[in-house]
């Protein structure tokens, strides 16, 4: 009986992946009735356009699976997007995987690409996500720290992280949770550094029209050399406010393309059919005033947020892009950043996250993130709430 009772046991690496400080925090504040300003919901309006038409798709009777690689005239119309906004030429029909969200698209790619023991980089701060995709792969991640509070690129930090092992580099650009928007010239710096080790770039672009004060977004993709080695992932989660609609993108070569198409299949068939339906009516119908407004009134949200910040002396670092904001609490009582955030949220009525979850080693004990994804009341609620600090 004893040997039996050993084999019921949880995976070695299980014990490790828990919830989210991300989610934990949105069940806290949602029990308190607060302000959830830790998870990016982004729970402003749905374009008319992408609602309209899901709805009417589900009406249709366009409920069944699609192709594992998505309904075709979404599939062109993230080509015409990409040629246009890009810079990118693609071919829908062997080159471009729908998703079911970005987060999809990231975890087929690591199946498809990568072996447990491989070593894979990542900037930090890092998105949770990628780092525990990783982990539950058996992938091994090296962190490269950014120098807050510009969250600059130490060149010589990347190039001394590469190991033999090493067979990939994650760009998250622009980043959550930093706001930071990579430079061209740093982006050139990782391209050159990826060709010289022969390893894969995998770009989560997410937030690419979430650009602020003239920064620009660049597809790592676009630059000589990379379009054969890079993995371009992003979405219209953000974009369109439909993040509860699990509807991202991948874009790579056609050599990688199939093995990436049947890890997405084998995990989740295909991103929801008449959700793919209202996102190209989106993408085909909208016009590009409305992506640059993204950014105008998104800057706006941020200069709002960041306002109130410094008002009560937890100092933002300010973002160039997506839709999240850093702040040191150093100031506010806790001794770590948990406590610092849960005593934020009990004094103030307003969630936000611990900065450690973002960072490795036990950093980012006096950093907080912010999400301002809100509709402007509600931002405006929670501005007025922390100033009660």
């Amino acid at each position: 009986m004893r040997a039996v009772a050993e084999k019921l046991r949880l995976s070695a690496i299980s014990p490790g992946l828990v919830q989210s400080e991300i989610r934990a925090m949105t069940v806290e504040c949602d029990r308190v009735g607060g302000v959830n300003l830790a998870q990016g919901v982004c729970d402003t309006e749905v374009p008319q356009p992408v609602a309209a038409r899901a709805i009417e798709a589900i009406a249709q009777g366009l409920n069944i699976y699609t192709r594992l690689d998505g309904i075709a005239p979404l599939r062109q119309a993230i080509a015409d997007k990409l040629a246009r906004h890009n810079g990118m030429t693609t071919d829908p029909d062997g080159e471009i995987l729908v998703t079911s969200g970005a987060t999809a698209a990231f975890q087929a790619a690591c199946m498809a690409l990568f072996d447990p023991g491989d070593e894979v980089i990542l900037f930090e701060p890092f998105y949770g996500y990628h780092l525990n995709t990783l982990r539950s792969l058996r992938v091994n991640a090296a962190s490269v720290p950014l120098a807050a509070p510009n969250w600059t690129m130490d060149l010589d930090a990347l190039r001394a992280a590469i190991t033999p092992r090493t067979r990939g580099i994650v760009v998250n650009s622009p980043s959550n949770p930093s706001g930071k928007v990579f430079s061209r010239a740093e982006l050139e710096s990782i391209a050159a550094l990826a060709i010289e080790h022969d390893l894969f770039v995998i770009t989560d672009e997410i937030y690419e029209y979430f650009v602020f004060d003239g920064a620009e977004h660049i597809s790592l993709a676009t630059l000589p050399g990379m379009a054969e080695r890079t993995i371009s992932i992003s979405g219209l989660s953000k974009t369109f406010s439909i993040t509860g609609w699990r509807i991202g993108y991948l874009v790579a070569d056609r050599r990688w393309l199939g093995a990436i198409s049947y890890f997405h299949d084998l995990l989740y068939v295909c991103a929801p059919s008449p959700f793919q339906h209202g996102a190209a009516a989106g993408l085909m119908q909208l016009p590009d005033s409305f992506y640059s407004g993204l950014a105008t009134e998104y800057q706006a949200k941020r200069d709002m947020l960041c306002a109130a910040l410094a008002d009560v002396g937890l100092l933002p670092s300010i973002p160039q892009g997506a839709y999240y904001v850093l702040a040191d609490v150093t100031n506010l009582p806790g001794a770590t950043a948990r406590e610092k955030a849960r005593t934020l949220l009990r004094d103030t009525g307003v969630a936000a996250v611990a900065g450690t979850a973002f960072f490795a080693d036990g950093r980012g004990e006096n950093l907080i993130r912010f999400c301002f994804a809100k509709r402007d009341e509600d931002l405006l609620r929670a501005c007025d709430l922390l100033r009660t600090l």
